[in-house]
C-alpha cells in the first residue's frame, strides 16, 4: 500500500484548528457549570441534614465509627461509644472486605426550633451475599453554634 499526498489549505487548517479549540473551551466551560451546579445541589455540611449525611457516610458507608462519634451527642453518643467497644480489638482497615452502602433520604422532618430528624433508606451489598435494604432514622438537634446526631435508629 502506498501513501498518497494530499493538498491542503492552510487556511482550511487553521480554521479547523480554531473550531477545535473553541469546541474544547466550550466543553471545559459545561463542565465547571455542571460541576458547581451539583455541588450547590449538595446541602451545607454544617446543616442539620449535612450533619445525618456525614453521621450516615462515617457510620455505615465507611465504618469509622471514631468520625461518626465525633458528630453525636446524647444517646447516639453513647450507641456509638457501645459499638466501640464491642468492636474493639476488630481491625476495619482497606483490607477488611466492606460492604458497598448506597443510601437516599426518604423523608425529612424539622421538629421545631433546633431538632429535625432524617429517614434514610440504604442498600448494603456484600460480596458473596446479596443485597439488602434497611432504614435509618437520624435526629439532629442544634448543639451551641452547630448541629449534631442526638439519636439514631435502624430498622428494615
Amino acid at each position: 500500500m502506498s501513501a498518497k499526498a494530499i493538498a491542503v489549505d492552510p487556511g482550511q487548517l487553521t480554521r479547523l484548528a480554531l473550531e477545535v479549540a473553541a469546541a474544547h473551551g466550550a466543553i471545559r466551560r459545561w463542565v465547571v457549570v455542571i460541576g458547581v451546579a451539583l455541588a450547590a445541589c449538595r446541602v451545607p455540611a454544617d446543616s442539620a441534614q449535612g450533619v445525618a449525611e456525614r453521621f450516615a457516610d462515617a457510620h455505615y458507608v465507611e465504618i469509622n465509627l471514631s468520625a461518626a462519634k465525633s458528630l453525636c451527642v446524647g444517646p447516639a453518643l453513647a450507641k456509638v461509644e457501645e459499638e466501640l467497644r464491642l468492636t474493639a480489638g476488630q481491625a476495619i482497615d482497606e483490607n477488611t472486605r466492606k460492604p458497598r452502602v448506597h443510601y437516599k433520604l426518604l423523608e425529612k422532618r424539622e421538629e421545631g426550633a433546633g431538632r429535625a430528624s432524617f429517614l434514610f433508606e440504604g442498600s448494603i451489598r456484600v460480596e458473596a451475599a446479596g443485597t439488602f435494604t434497611r432504614k435509618w432514622i437520624i435526629a439532629t438537634r442544634k448543639e451551641g453554634a452547630g448541629w449534631r446526631v442526638s439519636n439514631y435508629e435502624e430498622f428494615e
